[in-house]
């Protein structure tokens, strides 16, 4: 009689289970991730072994292929999928580890005496997160963990290697805190302040020839300017009980609803009575004290919830500090906890179909297994329905703490090479990144943060339109400073300057590609309105479409360029370019495209 085989998976995972349980605590453990002591920090002491720590742990994902498979369907125009957005345990059916990932480390976790009790798990059960003693951190990780010191006098605690069982290695992807390095204090978010404007004061106007846009608008941005620039004069939104808009504050940025009257009475009388809902994020505490107010959180809500009034509105407020890596041009943890608030609104029944989030980091100070895994939470979010914009940055080809002229823009490793420097989580190819624009004809913001990621390869929806960018590019031209097979950002721009807000109970005027993206959502929000007022689903991502039918869409950016690392940096030209993307958006010619 033939015997029947078993399942090679079936087989393997009965294998590794007797493995496990047969080995010893100390099986053989081999390095999982190690970093060379990070510049700027110095080893003290080691940590006290009884002191705490919250660990997470990421099990691989079992299917992700087949969530991205499903998110560029659901996204395609001209796929029969389109629109047909999953549920969160659709999600959860590609996301979920293997059984046989769970049954390793949880039998690997109770060989230490850790309980079931003493886990929390996320709902596909692909993240694990304990507290426990350094002690038993060090046991477990293979580890030692010491008290560091930076240079400004911040202290933690971290290992510069931590280790796992051979048997583990390809069932855990990724635990922290362990070799992250990050800064206690908040960053200073994606900003370009200008001069502060007195109450009553008015500014000269400029020269100016555009037709049908008020000529006040080429000194200060309103709510009024963006929908006559940007052709959305006269749209009324209908779905109000079936449409959200969403705003994401970090570390400690206030969104003052008192600041928020007085700018809807300066610029929108109808909505004054007009509020957001807020939520906390493990925590999270929206401050209403007037001195408290963000400028960044105001400017956000201000212009994304005005621009889509009476669209109701959403702040998630998040505390802490995720993973970061120090190098010399970040001199303060600029890295956001985009973890926590991913945890916490994927666990959501009810999601806002459009979210802006203006808070971005170099690249390479986000080490890449971190990158990697918060950019498969942004694909959820998309597959779920949710349109996802992130700011592309402020520095240009650069960083945006220097002078273009004298930025370092090295690598942050041993080498130290000259390098461009992209901006995460606008690298993600599954966020729509948006870039700055200025003036009146508008040309490339010389801020505006473009070029090519060094982490994440171009999306297949890129590739038309960013090989002919790169076709116009002179042989040789900026050799080795960026990836010519990276996902290009931006994918899309809006104004990015002189915006008028109210913070702390006066009128200032600011910008900076943190000004655009709240801008360019507000506008999504509307064509997620006129989808659902008329039976149809809401956009989800939008590159795959935008890049396919929306170019003719927008209003084509062919003046200005983002310099930085001492280079002049990338040209704004004909269709696609690292600096304004496919351009700034025409509400009308969209809504064609999009509804």
């Amino acid at each position: 009689m033939k015997l029947s085989l078993l399942p090679l998976y079936l087989f393997a995972t009965i294998s590794a289970v007797f493995a496990a349980v047969l080995a010893p605590q100390n099986l053989t453990l081999q390095v999982k991730e190690s970093v060379a002591s990070p510049h700027g920090w110095t080893r003290l002491g080691r940590a006290h072994s009884d002191g705490g720590i919250r660990l997470h742990i990421a099990l691989f994902q079992q299917n992700f292929t087949g969530l991205e498979q499903s998110l560029y369907e659901i996204s395609d125009p001209d796929h029969h999928r389109y629109g047909a957005h999953l549920s969160k345990e659709e999600i959860a059916k590609f996301v979920a580890p293997h059984p046989a990932s769970v049954s390793l480390v949880d039998g690997w976790l109770t060989s230490h005496g850790i309980n079931e009790s003493d886990l929390i798990r996320s709902p596909a059960k692909d993240w694990i997160s304990l507290t426990l003693s350094i002690h038993l951190a060090e046991r477990i990780l293979g580890a030692e963990y010491y008290t560091w010191q930076h240079i400004s006098g911040d202290v933690l605690i971290r290992t510069t290697a931590y280790r796992l069982p051979v048997y583990l290695h390809n069932h855990i992807e990724l635990i922290q805190p362990t070799t992250m390095f990050t800064r206690s204090k908040g960053m200073a978010p994606i900003l370009y302040p200008e001069e502060r404007e007195p109450l009553g004061s008015i500014a000269p106007v400029t020269p100016f020839t555009k037709p049908h846009v008020d000529p006040s608008c080429a000194a200060r941005i309103t709510l009024s300017c963006i929908r006559q620039l940007y052709n959305a004069v006269g749209y009324t939104p209908r779905a109000m009980k079936k449409n959200v808009i969403g705003i994401t504050g970090f570390l400690g940025q206030n969104a003052n609803k008192q600041d928020l009257s007085a700018f809807y009475r300066d610029q929108l009388p109808a909505a004054v009575n007009y509020s957001f809902k807020s939520i906390s994020v493990y925590g999270g505490i929206n401050n209403q004290s007037l001195a408290a107010a963000g400028e960044e959180a105001n400017l956000d809500t201000q212009f994304a919830f005005g621009i889509s009034y009476p669209t109701p509105g959403t702040f998630w407020s998040t505390p802490g500090l995720p993973p970061w890596l120090q190098d010399e041009h970040t001199a303060a943890d600029t890295n956001e906890p985009y973890l926590d608030w991913l945890d916490f609104i994927l666990q959501s029944d009810h999601i806002p179909q459009t979210i802006s989030t203006s808070y971005g980091d170099d690249e390479q100070t986000v080490p890449f297994t971190y990158a990697s895994r918060v950019c498969k939470l942004f694909a959820e979010l998309g597959v779920r329905g949710v349109s996802v914009l992130f700011a592309s940055g402020d520095g240009g080809v650069g960083d945006g703490n220097a002078d273009p002229a004298t930025q370092q823009c090295r690598t942050n490793d041993k080498k130290r090479t000259r390098r461009f420097l992209p901006a995460f989580p606008a690298s993600c190819p599954y966020v729509t990144a948006v870039g700055g624009t200025m003036s009146i004809p508008e040309v490339a913001a010389s801020f505006s943060g473009g070029g090519f990621s060094d982490y994440f390869p171009r999306p297949a929806y890129q590739d038309k339109s960013v090989n002919a960018y790169l076709g116009k590019l002179h042989h040789g031209t900026y050799d080795g400073l960026f990836n010519r097979l990276g996902r290009g950002i931006p994918d899309v721009s809006a104004q990015a300057r002189k915006f008028q807000i109210v913070w702390q109970g006066q009128r200032i005027s600011i910008g900076g590609t943190s000004a655009a993206t709240p801008t360019f959502a507000g506008l999504v929000a509307l064509l997620n309105d006129a989808r659902l007022a008329a039976g149809r689903p809401t956009l989800g991502f939008l590159n795959p479409l935008l890049y396919k039918r929306g170019e003719s869409a927008f209003n084509d950016v062919v003046d200005g360029a983002n310099p930085g690392c001492g280079t002049p940096g990338f040209n704004a030209t004909k269709g696609w370019d690292p600096v304004t993307g496919l351009g700034t958006p025409d509400f009308k010619k969209l809504m064609k495209v999009c509804v």
